[in-house]
């Protein structure tokens, strides 16, 4: 007879379990693409849903009480009636429960291994590569140096000043010049390798331009039906170094002696620096990645070829700090503390040599703190010596190791100390917060995500507050029974849940265990959370076919872009298609396999829509694949001579509605021009704000906000039948995106925004959004809450989704490049020295169509002294909610006042600081936080950012507030403060250097005139080009002789010459940073393009705002009013 299963170990299926390290991040199949392919099945039964209503979602419940004991009432845990709602990981409002199912076995078919680290296997895990390497997929190793070249640095070497309570403490962000911080954490500016598709792509590939010698495109897709056969072949799975489930191996941990911070003046003399401690490096063979065999190309989940965790003997860290101790900040010529002494670190002063204020000619402005780059890599450890680790800059590139609490890239709090009291936290001007990213990508070196599955019990949970088991619930009395960390209930441990405790009172099995020593684990969910079957993954397609859509060319790349995404559609029964057209009438097309051609259905009524037909206008993507690239192909020459101006987008979208409405699932609509007739129709509100000048400048906001109700309702019904939505604004006038916006902020989806729409440049922008959308990690039909520590509560969400309950969040769709901010308030006082828990989870659907809870929990100290708050303070986290704050004020607010709310927020942040933590210093002097020392470069920037200017079109401001909503925080900052690099002498940097050039200040002094420049912010790339270039780089880059013939429309090539290879690898990776296909624009000076490019030349005195070194002196005048 078989033995019993403990729960938490893997279940037993008919299909042999994946081995305990698998890697979903890693092709497992070397050979065939076929093979590849086949890992994107999502399992379900080979019959077809029937079609009736899904019920909304109900309110959150939580599974039935175990009658073993973790949940307070005992009982029985009887499947539920088909009928009732979807349930969310919460407390219950009532006894009984009922959320999504899941089968009882798991279900045969592909591995039940995961959704990996965020990745279904065999999807590509990075930004699709369209053309010939749009994103440039890195080639192996050796081929060229590797951008992470440059020292290692561990997170657990900082100085002092960064993190005085922690012994572990990362360096400051971007140290300015003339500050020693240690080893220096680099600002590149997202996740590093987002993209991590290989070169050998699963999608078309573009053959390179046939003639000899010409061009390579990198410009709109081809077809290359060809390019998928005989795939790519992938390294062996054998090649992968894996890490187990239990003890993770040893991490590099070489730590630098704590050097004190240096201190400069700004205004007048530089102050002498305290030369620092030389930095214990690693030695330089101890890259963090192992390099790929020559010759093979990286396996997709990984850009940077195999990796594996460095193994090296561990070096003496330096004594813990105090925590808590308070040390008088150290004034210039004060000799360094001892290595075991923390101090408050004492940034830029800008010290005063006249009466009221030195004029700002006194200032350098090479003295002023600006961002300061790095190769290096971070290698940070979460928890170290039982004490949280504060995070790198979310700008940086790191590499996390998961010992406790969860990775930052899933969850940052905006201060990484919790102040005791709402009295301390006001004091300090700060907000907090927590940026939740719960399906994140992870760095390619980093472990996987462990699936546990309790089996039809589900996960142990508080019964009290319905918290998940995690690292800090405390075991007692002999693990018979554990304290909830986040309400402090004490709960019997379920009987099959027990294990006896080791000398440290911790259990002896925590350490095999992932949800006891994991800060991030993801939970099969059981029978009590679901009430029917996970839904299929069903893809709708919209395309906007009016007059002004096929004269532009807009439908035509749409429908080339559908065509080249069908390949990356998870193959298998549960993948689910449909599409429609429509100008002022709707046009479905019943898909049938059986019918020798589409056939077209009719709807006239765009006042009362209705789908024509109950099925067959979804059908299986396998029955219907050939039908429906020949609709494509024909849709452009079907409509070409239509002469139909009017959009009827509301009316489309609802239909479309009507036929998804029993299996949910994501609409992804193309609309090109201002949805005129039909439900939602609209006027051209901008065109009114002109003509009446004075009403349009006093509510000049009011044209940010929707016009009316009708579309917010329609969003809210869609995300109660879980239908997500994406719209592609593909357009050359005013289409009221503040109006058609509010659908995918509320459904899950977003918003792309292609202005004025090129049918030379922007398909392949079109095509690569597209295939990302739909291959990129992401869940269906989610519920998120997040839950805290007695003394604290969530004030409030937001991002994009619908909110029914105030305590949970409904997620129709959520992938890995979406963030939701969540701010927190006091409700009691927390103990100093004590610890205050956070915790998310995440009940989803995989692409797989399983049902799981993804649960991160971060625990951090609480503390009663304001100078630590202010050396723990996490910059990233607070500008992004800075950021966010500004963007949801801008529709409701005249914009002079947001403006002046930014501004005040910094100043009062600077003026705490100044008053409490830095009494010693004169009067005279600016004063800034080492770890905030930016916050004023990046209050000016997003002053001057697109959303808070009066000069700009309403649908680029309304697209800005929109793509700001959801955003992620390492893309916060580059949206304001974009990067700037030469690239006209890409080729002087030779030798051992990273792919990316050294980053040049946002400042036109900077910018030569015999210079070519590139500027980038996440989304949108410009090209500066000077009127005094040299012909020959010119020709080289762009294949242009004079300035004069710059064209308007720019699609980049790959010229065969070795500048032109440079810029297209560095064009190449930043798109894989920002997991977006950069669109480049040529500017050069004189015109609208060179004023559009100094425009974000944010350290300028201009029209709307001071220069930056004017700023530091506003805000320096401002601290010394609020001080006398």
């Amino acid at each position: 007879m078989a033995a019993p299963v403990p729960p938490g170990a893997p279940r037993a299926t008919n299909t042999p379990p994946p081995p305990p390290n698998y890697n979903p991040n890693y092709q497992r199949t070397p050979d065939s693409l076929a093979e590849n392919m086949q890992n994107l099945q999502i399992n379900r039964p080979p019959s077809v849903p029937n079609s009736t209503p899904r019920p909304p979602p109900s309110y959150i419940q939580s599974p039935p009480s175990h009658s073993s004991a973790p949940y307070s009432a005992p009982q029985h845990s009887a499947p539920f009636p088909r009928g009732a709602p979807v349930s969310r990981p919460g407390p219950s409002p009532g006894p009984q429960s009922g959320v999504l199912a899941r089968p009882g076995m798991a279900p045969s078919g592909p591995p039940q291994s995961t959704f990996p680290p965020n990745m279904a296997p065999g999807r590509p895990s990075g930004y699709p590569i369209s053309q010939a390497l749009p994103f440039g997929s890195r080639p192996s190793t050796g081929s060229f140096p590797s951008p992470m070249g440059g020292q290692v640095t561990t997170s657990s070497g900082a100085p002092p000043s960064a993190f005085a309570s922690s012994s572990a403490a990362p360096p400051s962000a971007f140290p300015a010049s003339g500050f020693s911080a240690g080893p220096v954490i680099p600002p590149v500016a997202a996740r590093p390798g987002v993209f991590a598709s290989s070169p050998l792509s699963t999608g078309p590939i573009i053959p390179p331009s046939s003639a000899p010698g010409g061009p390579t495109s990198n410009g709109p897709p081809m077809f290359a039906s060809a390019a998928l056969q005989g795939g790519p072949r992938y390294p062996s799975a054998d090649n992968t170094m894996q890490t187990p489930v239990g003890h993770p191996p040893t991490m590099m941990s070489t730590q630098a002696p704590s050097q004190p911070p240096t201190m400069r003046t700004l205004l007048g003399s530089t102050a002498p620096n305290v030369p620092p401690g030389p930095p214990v490096q690693t030695a330089p063979t101890a890259m963090p990645f192992s390099a790929a065999p020559q010759g093979v190309p990286p396996p997709s989940g990984s850009p940077y070829g195999l990796q594996t965790w460095p193994m090296q003997p561990r070096q003496v860290a330096p004594p813990p700090t105090i925590p808590g101790s308070v040390q008088p900040p150290r004034m210039f010529g004060m000799p360094p503390p001892p290595p075991n002494q923390s101090m408050a670190a004492m940034p830029p002063a800008m010290s005063q040599t006249g009466a009221p204020l030195a004029g700002p000619s006194k200032i350098d402005p090479n003295q002023i703190p600006r961002p300061i780059p790095n190769t290096s890599v971070i290698l940070h450890e979460t928890r170290q010596g039982n004490q949280a680790n504060p995070p790198p800059p979310a700008t940086s590139d790191y590499i996390v190791r998961d010992t406790g609490n969860c990775s930052p890239r899933y969850m940052r709090c905006t201060i990484n100390q919790i102040p005791c009291t709402a009295d301390l936290l006001t004091t300090s001007g700060m907000q907090l917060a927590l940026l939740v990213q719960p399906l994140a990508l992870p760095h390619p070196s980093e472990e996987p995500i462990q699936v546990v599955d309790f089996g039809e019990s589900g996960p142990v949970r508080c019964s009290r507050c319905k918290g998940y088991i995690n690292p800090f619930m405390k075991f007692i009395d002999q693990g018979r029974r554990f304290i909830c960390n986040l309400c402090g209930f004490t709960d019997e441990t379920p009987r099959d849940y027990h294990c006896n405790l080791g000398p440290d009172g911790r259990r002896r099995d925590a350490e095999e265990r992932p949800e006891l020593c994991r800060g991030t684990v993801e939970f099969v969910a059981s029978k009590e959370y679901m009430v029917r079957e996970p839904m299929p993954a069903v893809f709708f397609f919209l395309i906007d076919v009016s007059m002004n859509a096929i004269q532009t060319g807009a439908t035509a790349a749409a429908c080339s872009a559908i065509t080249q995404v069908i390949t990356d559609l998870p193959e298998g029964p549960r993948t689910m298609v449909g599409i429609a057209t429509f100008d002022s009438t709707i046009h479905f097309y019943n898909l049938k396999r059986a019918l020798q051609q589409p056939l077209m259905l009719i709807v006239p009524d765009v006042q009362d829509v209705y789908t024509p037909l109950q099925t067959d206008v979804i059908v299986q993507l396998s029955e219907c694949r050939q039908h429906l690239e020949l609709l494509l192909e024909n849709i452009p020459t079907m409509f070409q001579n239509n002469r139909t101006a009017e959009s009827a987008f509301g009316a489309a979208i609802q239909a479309a509605f009507l036929a998804m409405k029993s299996t949910g699932g994501k609409l992804l609509v193309f609309q090109s021009v201002l949805p005129s007739v039909g439900i939602g129709a609209l006027s051209a509100r901008e065109a009114e704000g002109r003509t009446n000048i004075t009403a349009g400048e006093k509510e000049a906001h009011k044209l940010l906000q929707p016009a009316d109700k009708t579309l917010k309702t329609m969003a809210i019904e869609f995300a109660e039948y879980q239908v997500c939505v994406d719209v592609f604004i593909t357009t050359q006038t005013y289409v009221d995106i503040a109006s058609i916006a509010v659908i995918p902020r509320t459904t899950g989806g977003q918003v792309y925004y292609y202005y004025p729409f090129s049918a030379l440049s922007d398909p392949a922008k079109l095509y690569n959004d597209l295939r990302w959308n739909i291959t990129k990690p992401q869940g269906f039909e989610a519920v998120m809450r997040v839950r805290c520590s007695q003394g604290l509560q969530v004030q409030e969400y937001s991002g994009n989704f619908c909110r029914r309950i105030p305590t949970d969040v409904d997620l129709p769709g959520i992938d890995c490049d979406k963030a939701i901010m969540v701010t927190l308030k006091h409700d009691d006082k927390l103990q100093d020295g004590s610890e205050c828990a956070f915790q998310c989870a995440l009940l989803y659907t995989t692409v797989y169509g399983q049902r799981r809870i993804r649960v991160t929990t971060l625990s951090l100290p609480c503390t009663s002294m304001l100078s630590n708050l202010f050396r723990s303070a996490d910059l990233d986290t607070q500008f992004a909610c800075f950021l966010k704050q500004a963007a949801s004020e801008i529709p409701s607010t005249p914009l002079s006042q947001v403006r002046e709310q930014v501004t005040n927020l910094c100043i009062n942040i600077l003026h705490s600081y100044r008053k409490f933590c830095a009494t010693v210093s004169s009067s005279g002097q600016l004063i800034l936080p080492e770890a905030l020392k930016l916050l004023p470069l990046y209050t000016l920037a997003l002053i001057k950012s697109i959303g808070l200017r009066t000069d700009g079109r309403i649908d680029d401001r309304s697209f800005w507030i929109n793509y700001v909503s959801p955003l992620s925080t390492p893309l916060a900052i580059p949206l304001v403060y974009p990067r700037m690099m030469a690239i006209h002498d890409l080729n002087s940097h030779e030798g051992d250097r990273p792919l990316i050039p050294p980053t040049i200040p946002l400042s036109s002094e900077h910018v030569s005139d015999d210079g070519i420049y590139l500027l980038e912010n996440g989304d949108d790339g410009l090209i500066y080009i000077g009127n005094s270039v040299n012909p020959d780089i010119m020709r080289q880059l762009f294949g242009i002789s004079s300035v004069d013939v710059i064209p308007s429309q720019f699609v980049l090539q790959q010229y065969d010459n070795p500048l032109s290879k440079k810029l297209n690898e560095l064009v190449n990776e930043i798109r894989r940073q920002r997991c977006s296909y950069l669109r480049i624009k040529l500017c050069r000076k004189g015109d609208a393009s060179g004023m559009l490019f100094f425009s974000f030349m944010v350290e300028d005195k201009t029209a709307i705002g001071l220069s930056y070194v004017e700023f530091l002196v506003h805000i320096h005048r401002q601290i010394q009013i609020k001080m006398s």
